[in-house]
């Protein structure tokens, strides 16, 4: 087992079971592709610079053509990694969609997708109140995905998730359009009863107090008189069902790259970073190593949390335990400073479960022999010897090296979704939403971005649209380096980001004239 998972961490690049330095395996599969492999359309690149985009050696930065394909003025730059795999394997999107109204019955029906307004500049005529009072809501969407073993599950993730949280959307538009025109109130307040989640709701909760009385031997009410309500109803904020919307779409995406993979050749597997403006708030939702933060005013505010296997240790141990068959006999859920050897059996050793935080003492048995289902600490850390993240998109057939044990059981699909109210706050040209992939922050922290972005943007034309580009560009350039005699070197010659680099940032401050 040991000499096993020696051999799958020599394997390891860039934190994932690779196969080989080409993660797409191309000609590998007799499946077609879904979608072909591709730049952001946002990009406009002709096939020739997509081409060209590929040169590892010389990882030139993409940039916006034209700032007016995105809103807001949002700022977008790229770079591919140093060698890592055959093609960059992040993908972005950023869309501007229209929930509508259902039609009648007798109308020829549309999907939420054909509802979809695309690369609008800086959103123009799209208010909310005026969509609100009209047939519908609009919600702006941004969203990157760090793909790993081949960029297949980026691909489709990229073209298809805001799909997703559009349907999940439109099946609660009328109560989020009635938040829209009224005071913000709860699901579930009365007496407003078109706010209940469950139509017709109370009435069979009334019913059902009845006929416990009268089974229990007291009188029934008669139908004048209203039973006593000795039940409570949960009040579910309007923006909880947004956050409901985002996850069950980041669930049904992943079920959908589960499904398709059977007759589509869909490589791999992705994190996934999505921001989601939609009635004054921006929901920020994140699975897996990629990292937003808000820099407003000079202060840091943390948008987003990544999710690696020291992160998650006691959501992964927690697993194990309940579900020792997944361990495949030869892993344990345990903890231990270091591996255990067999002549350590019946001392004592420190161990950490999914009980604990802290560190405590146990005697050493023949099961603790196992290797450990964490291995490594820091970047280094693994499930299983084989991947650095727990949360994301497919990696469905990923299998701990030369076994039948499947990692995705350890892999959740949910994104932790945090809400940042952006029409509650003031903000000047400056603020910004900085949404990166882990090619960034391996190298450069929050307080490393924040200054560097705040510095740019403080020398640029406040009227410059383009200032936010530059900005994307620049923080790409300071996190991939310059190439040397000793690969890429950074700031006070440390070594740069060889990983793919992508980079989004957005203004605040278009958002509140969104309103």
């Amino acid at each position: 087992m040991f000499t096993r998972m020696k051999s799958a961490m020599a394997n390891i690049v860039g934190g994932i079971m690779a196969g080989g330095t080409n993660g797409d395996h191309l000609g590998s599969s007799d499946l077609p592709l879904k979608f072909p492999y591709m730049r952001p359309e946002f990009l406009g690149l002709s096939l020739d610079e997509i081409e060209c985009s590929a040169d590892h050696i010389a990882r030139p930065i993409l940039i916006l053509k034209e700032t007016n394909r995105l809103p807001w003025s949002t700022g977008y730059a790229e770079v591919i990694n140093a060698g890592k795999s055959a093609l960059n394997e992040d993908q972005a999107c950023c869309e501007v969609l229209a929930l509508k109204r259902r039609p009648a019955p007798s109308t020829p029906s549309r999907t939420p997708t054909a509802c979809r307004r695309s690369s609008l500049p800086n959103g123009e005529g799209l208010g909310l109140r005026e969509n609100a009072d009209s047939e519908g809501l609009v919600l702006h969407y941004w969203g990157m995905f760090d793909g790993h073993a081949g960029s297949g599950a980026a691909v489709v993730a990229s073209r298809l998730l805001h799909h997703r949280i559009l349907e999940h959307l439109q099946e609660v538009l009328e109560i989020l359009r009635n938040s829209a025109i009224l005071p913000p109130t709860c699901l579930g307040e009365e007496p407003r009863d078109h706010h209940h989640l469950s139509p017709g709701g109370s009435q069979r909760a009334l019913t059902r107090a009845a006929s416990l009385r009268a089974s229990a031997g007291g009188a029934p009410s008669s139908p004048s008189t209203p039973a006593p309500r000795f039940y409570t109803e949960k009040k579910v904020q309007h923006e909880s069902l947004v956050i409901g919307a985002i996850e069950n779409a980041f669930k049904e995406m992943d079920a959908q790259i589960e499904r398709e993979k059977a007759v589509y050749c869909i490589t791999g597997g992705c994190t996934a970073v999505a921001v989601v403006y939609f009635l004054g708030k921006l929901y920020v939702a994140n699975a897996g190593d990629s990292r937003a933060i808000i820099v407003r005013n000079g202060e840091i505010i943390p948008m987003s949390t990544e999710f690696t296997p020291e992160s998650e240790r006691q959501r992964l141990q927690f697993l194990g335990f309940m579900q020792p068959h997944l361990l495949g006999n030869e892993f344990t859920h345990l903890e231990f400073p270091r591996r255990v050897q067999r002549k350590e059996v019946g001392k004592r050793m420190l161990y950490r479960d999914f009980t604990m935080n802290g560190w405590a003492y146990k005697t050493i048995e023949d099961d603790d022999l196992k290797f450990p289902l964490i291995y490594g600490e820091g970047k280094k850390a693994r499930v299983m010897a084989t991947i650095g993240v727990t949360r994301g998109l497919g990696d469905h057939d990923l299998k701990v090296h030369d076994s039948n044990i499947y990692i995705k059981p350890f892999l959740s699909c949910c994104p932790e979704v945090k809400v940042y109210p952006l029409t509650q706050f003031e903000h000047g040209t400056d603020d910004v939403l900085i949404l990166a992939t882990d090619g960034l922050w391996d190298v450069l922290s929050n307080d490393d971005v924040a200054e560097a972005v705040t510095c740019f943007l403080g020398n640029c034309d406040p009227d410059d649209q383009n200032r936010y580009t530059m900005a994307a560009q620049d923080l790409v350039m300071r996190a991939r380096g310059v190439l040397r005699d000793r690969g890429w070197r950074i700031a006070n010659d440390r070594l740069g980001s060889g990983d793919d680099i992508s980079v989004y940032i957005i203004p605040l401050l278009y958002g509140n004239r969104q309103i």
